[in-house]
């Protein structure tokens, strides 16, 4: 910073550097105060630039958030596919299709509880639908959340725990269930229950969402 406090303008960057920069700025203002602290003019801010340069990049706020949307469900997936490489065991396929399942939405559960920002700015924000292969919000598997949910159901089928004729649209239910406690438990009568209280009835849930499927 200056003597007057402010971010100094950066002038020059190496090609793809300034891009990069205005969505980690991205990043931080919705993690800081989720999708409605987007602001195309604050990440230019906190990038050091001026609001034409962010322009060849981001042509407006809803171009910004969407890439910010992105990167979230990205960060998601890496978590998902963390919770997974964390719980990998099983005596038999059923074990095992059981176990991922319940670390999909233990991943999803302890996202929203660690980054409540991004975790409203990644469904917040109207965008295509999270059944689409895109790149960007993809983990290091390249598959992307909803993906990630879809393949733990399709191993529960494949070890004859979920039976196949229930298997279409079961994502919808499981995430719905899952997707709901996150939000009650950041913005609705659940935010005042503890930690612990939270983590048993995240439980409750997982066990209710696999034996209802």
């Amino acid at each position: 910073m200056d003597a007057s406090g402010r971010l100094p303008v950066r002038r020059t960057y190496h090609h793809g550097d300034l891009r990069r920069t205005l969505l980690e700025s991205g990043v931080a203002l919705a993690r800081d105060g989720g999708p409605d602290a987007v602001v195309l003019r604050e990440a230019t801010r906190r990038a050091g630039v001026v609001p034409n340069a962010a322009y060849r990049h981001f042509s407006s706020r809803k171009d910004l958030l969407q890439a910010v949307r992105a990167e979230a469900l990205a960060l998601l997936a890496i978590a998902m596919e963390k919770e997974l490489a964390r719980h990998r065991h099983g005596q038999t396929a059923a074990d095992r299709a059981r176990t991922a399942l319940r670390a999909i939405g233990t991943a999803y559960l302890k996202f929203a509880k660690a980054e409540p920002g991004l975790f409203r700015t990644a469904f917040a924000v109207p965008g295509e639908p999270e059944t689409t292969s895109n790149p960007a919000m993809a983990g290091r598997s390249g598959l992307n959340p909803f993906q990630l949910l879809s393949g733990a159901l399709d191993r529960l089928a494949a070890a004859g725990v979920l039976p196949s004729e229930r298997r279409p649209g079961a994502e919808y239910l499981a995430w719905s269930a899952v997707h709901g406690l996150a939000m009650l438990a950041l913005e609705g009568p659940l935010r005042r229950l503890t930690r612990t209280q939270t983590r048993e009835i995240g439980k409750r849930l997982l066990d209710m969402v696999e034996n209802g499927l």
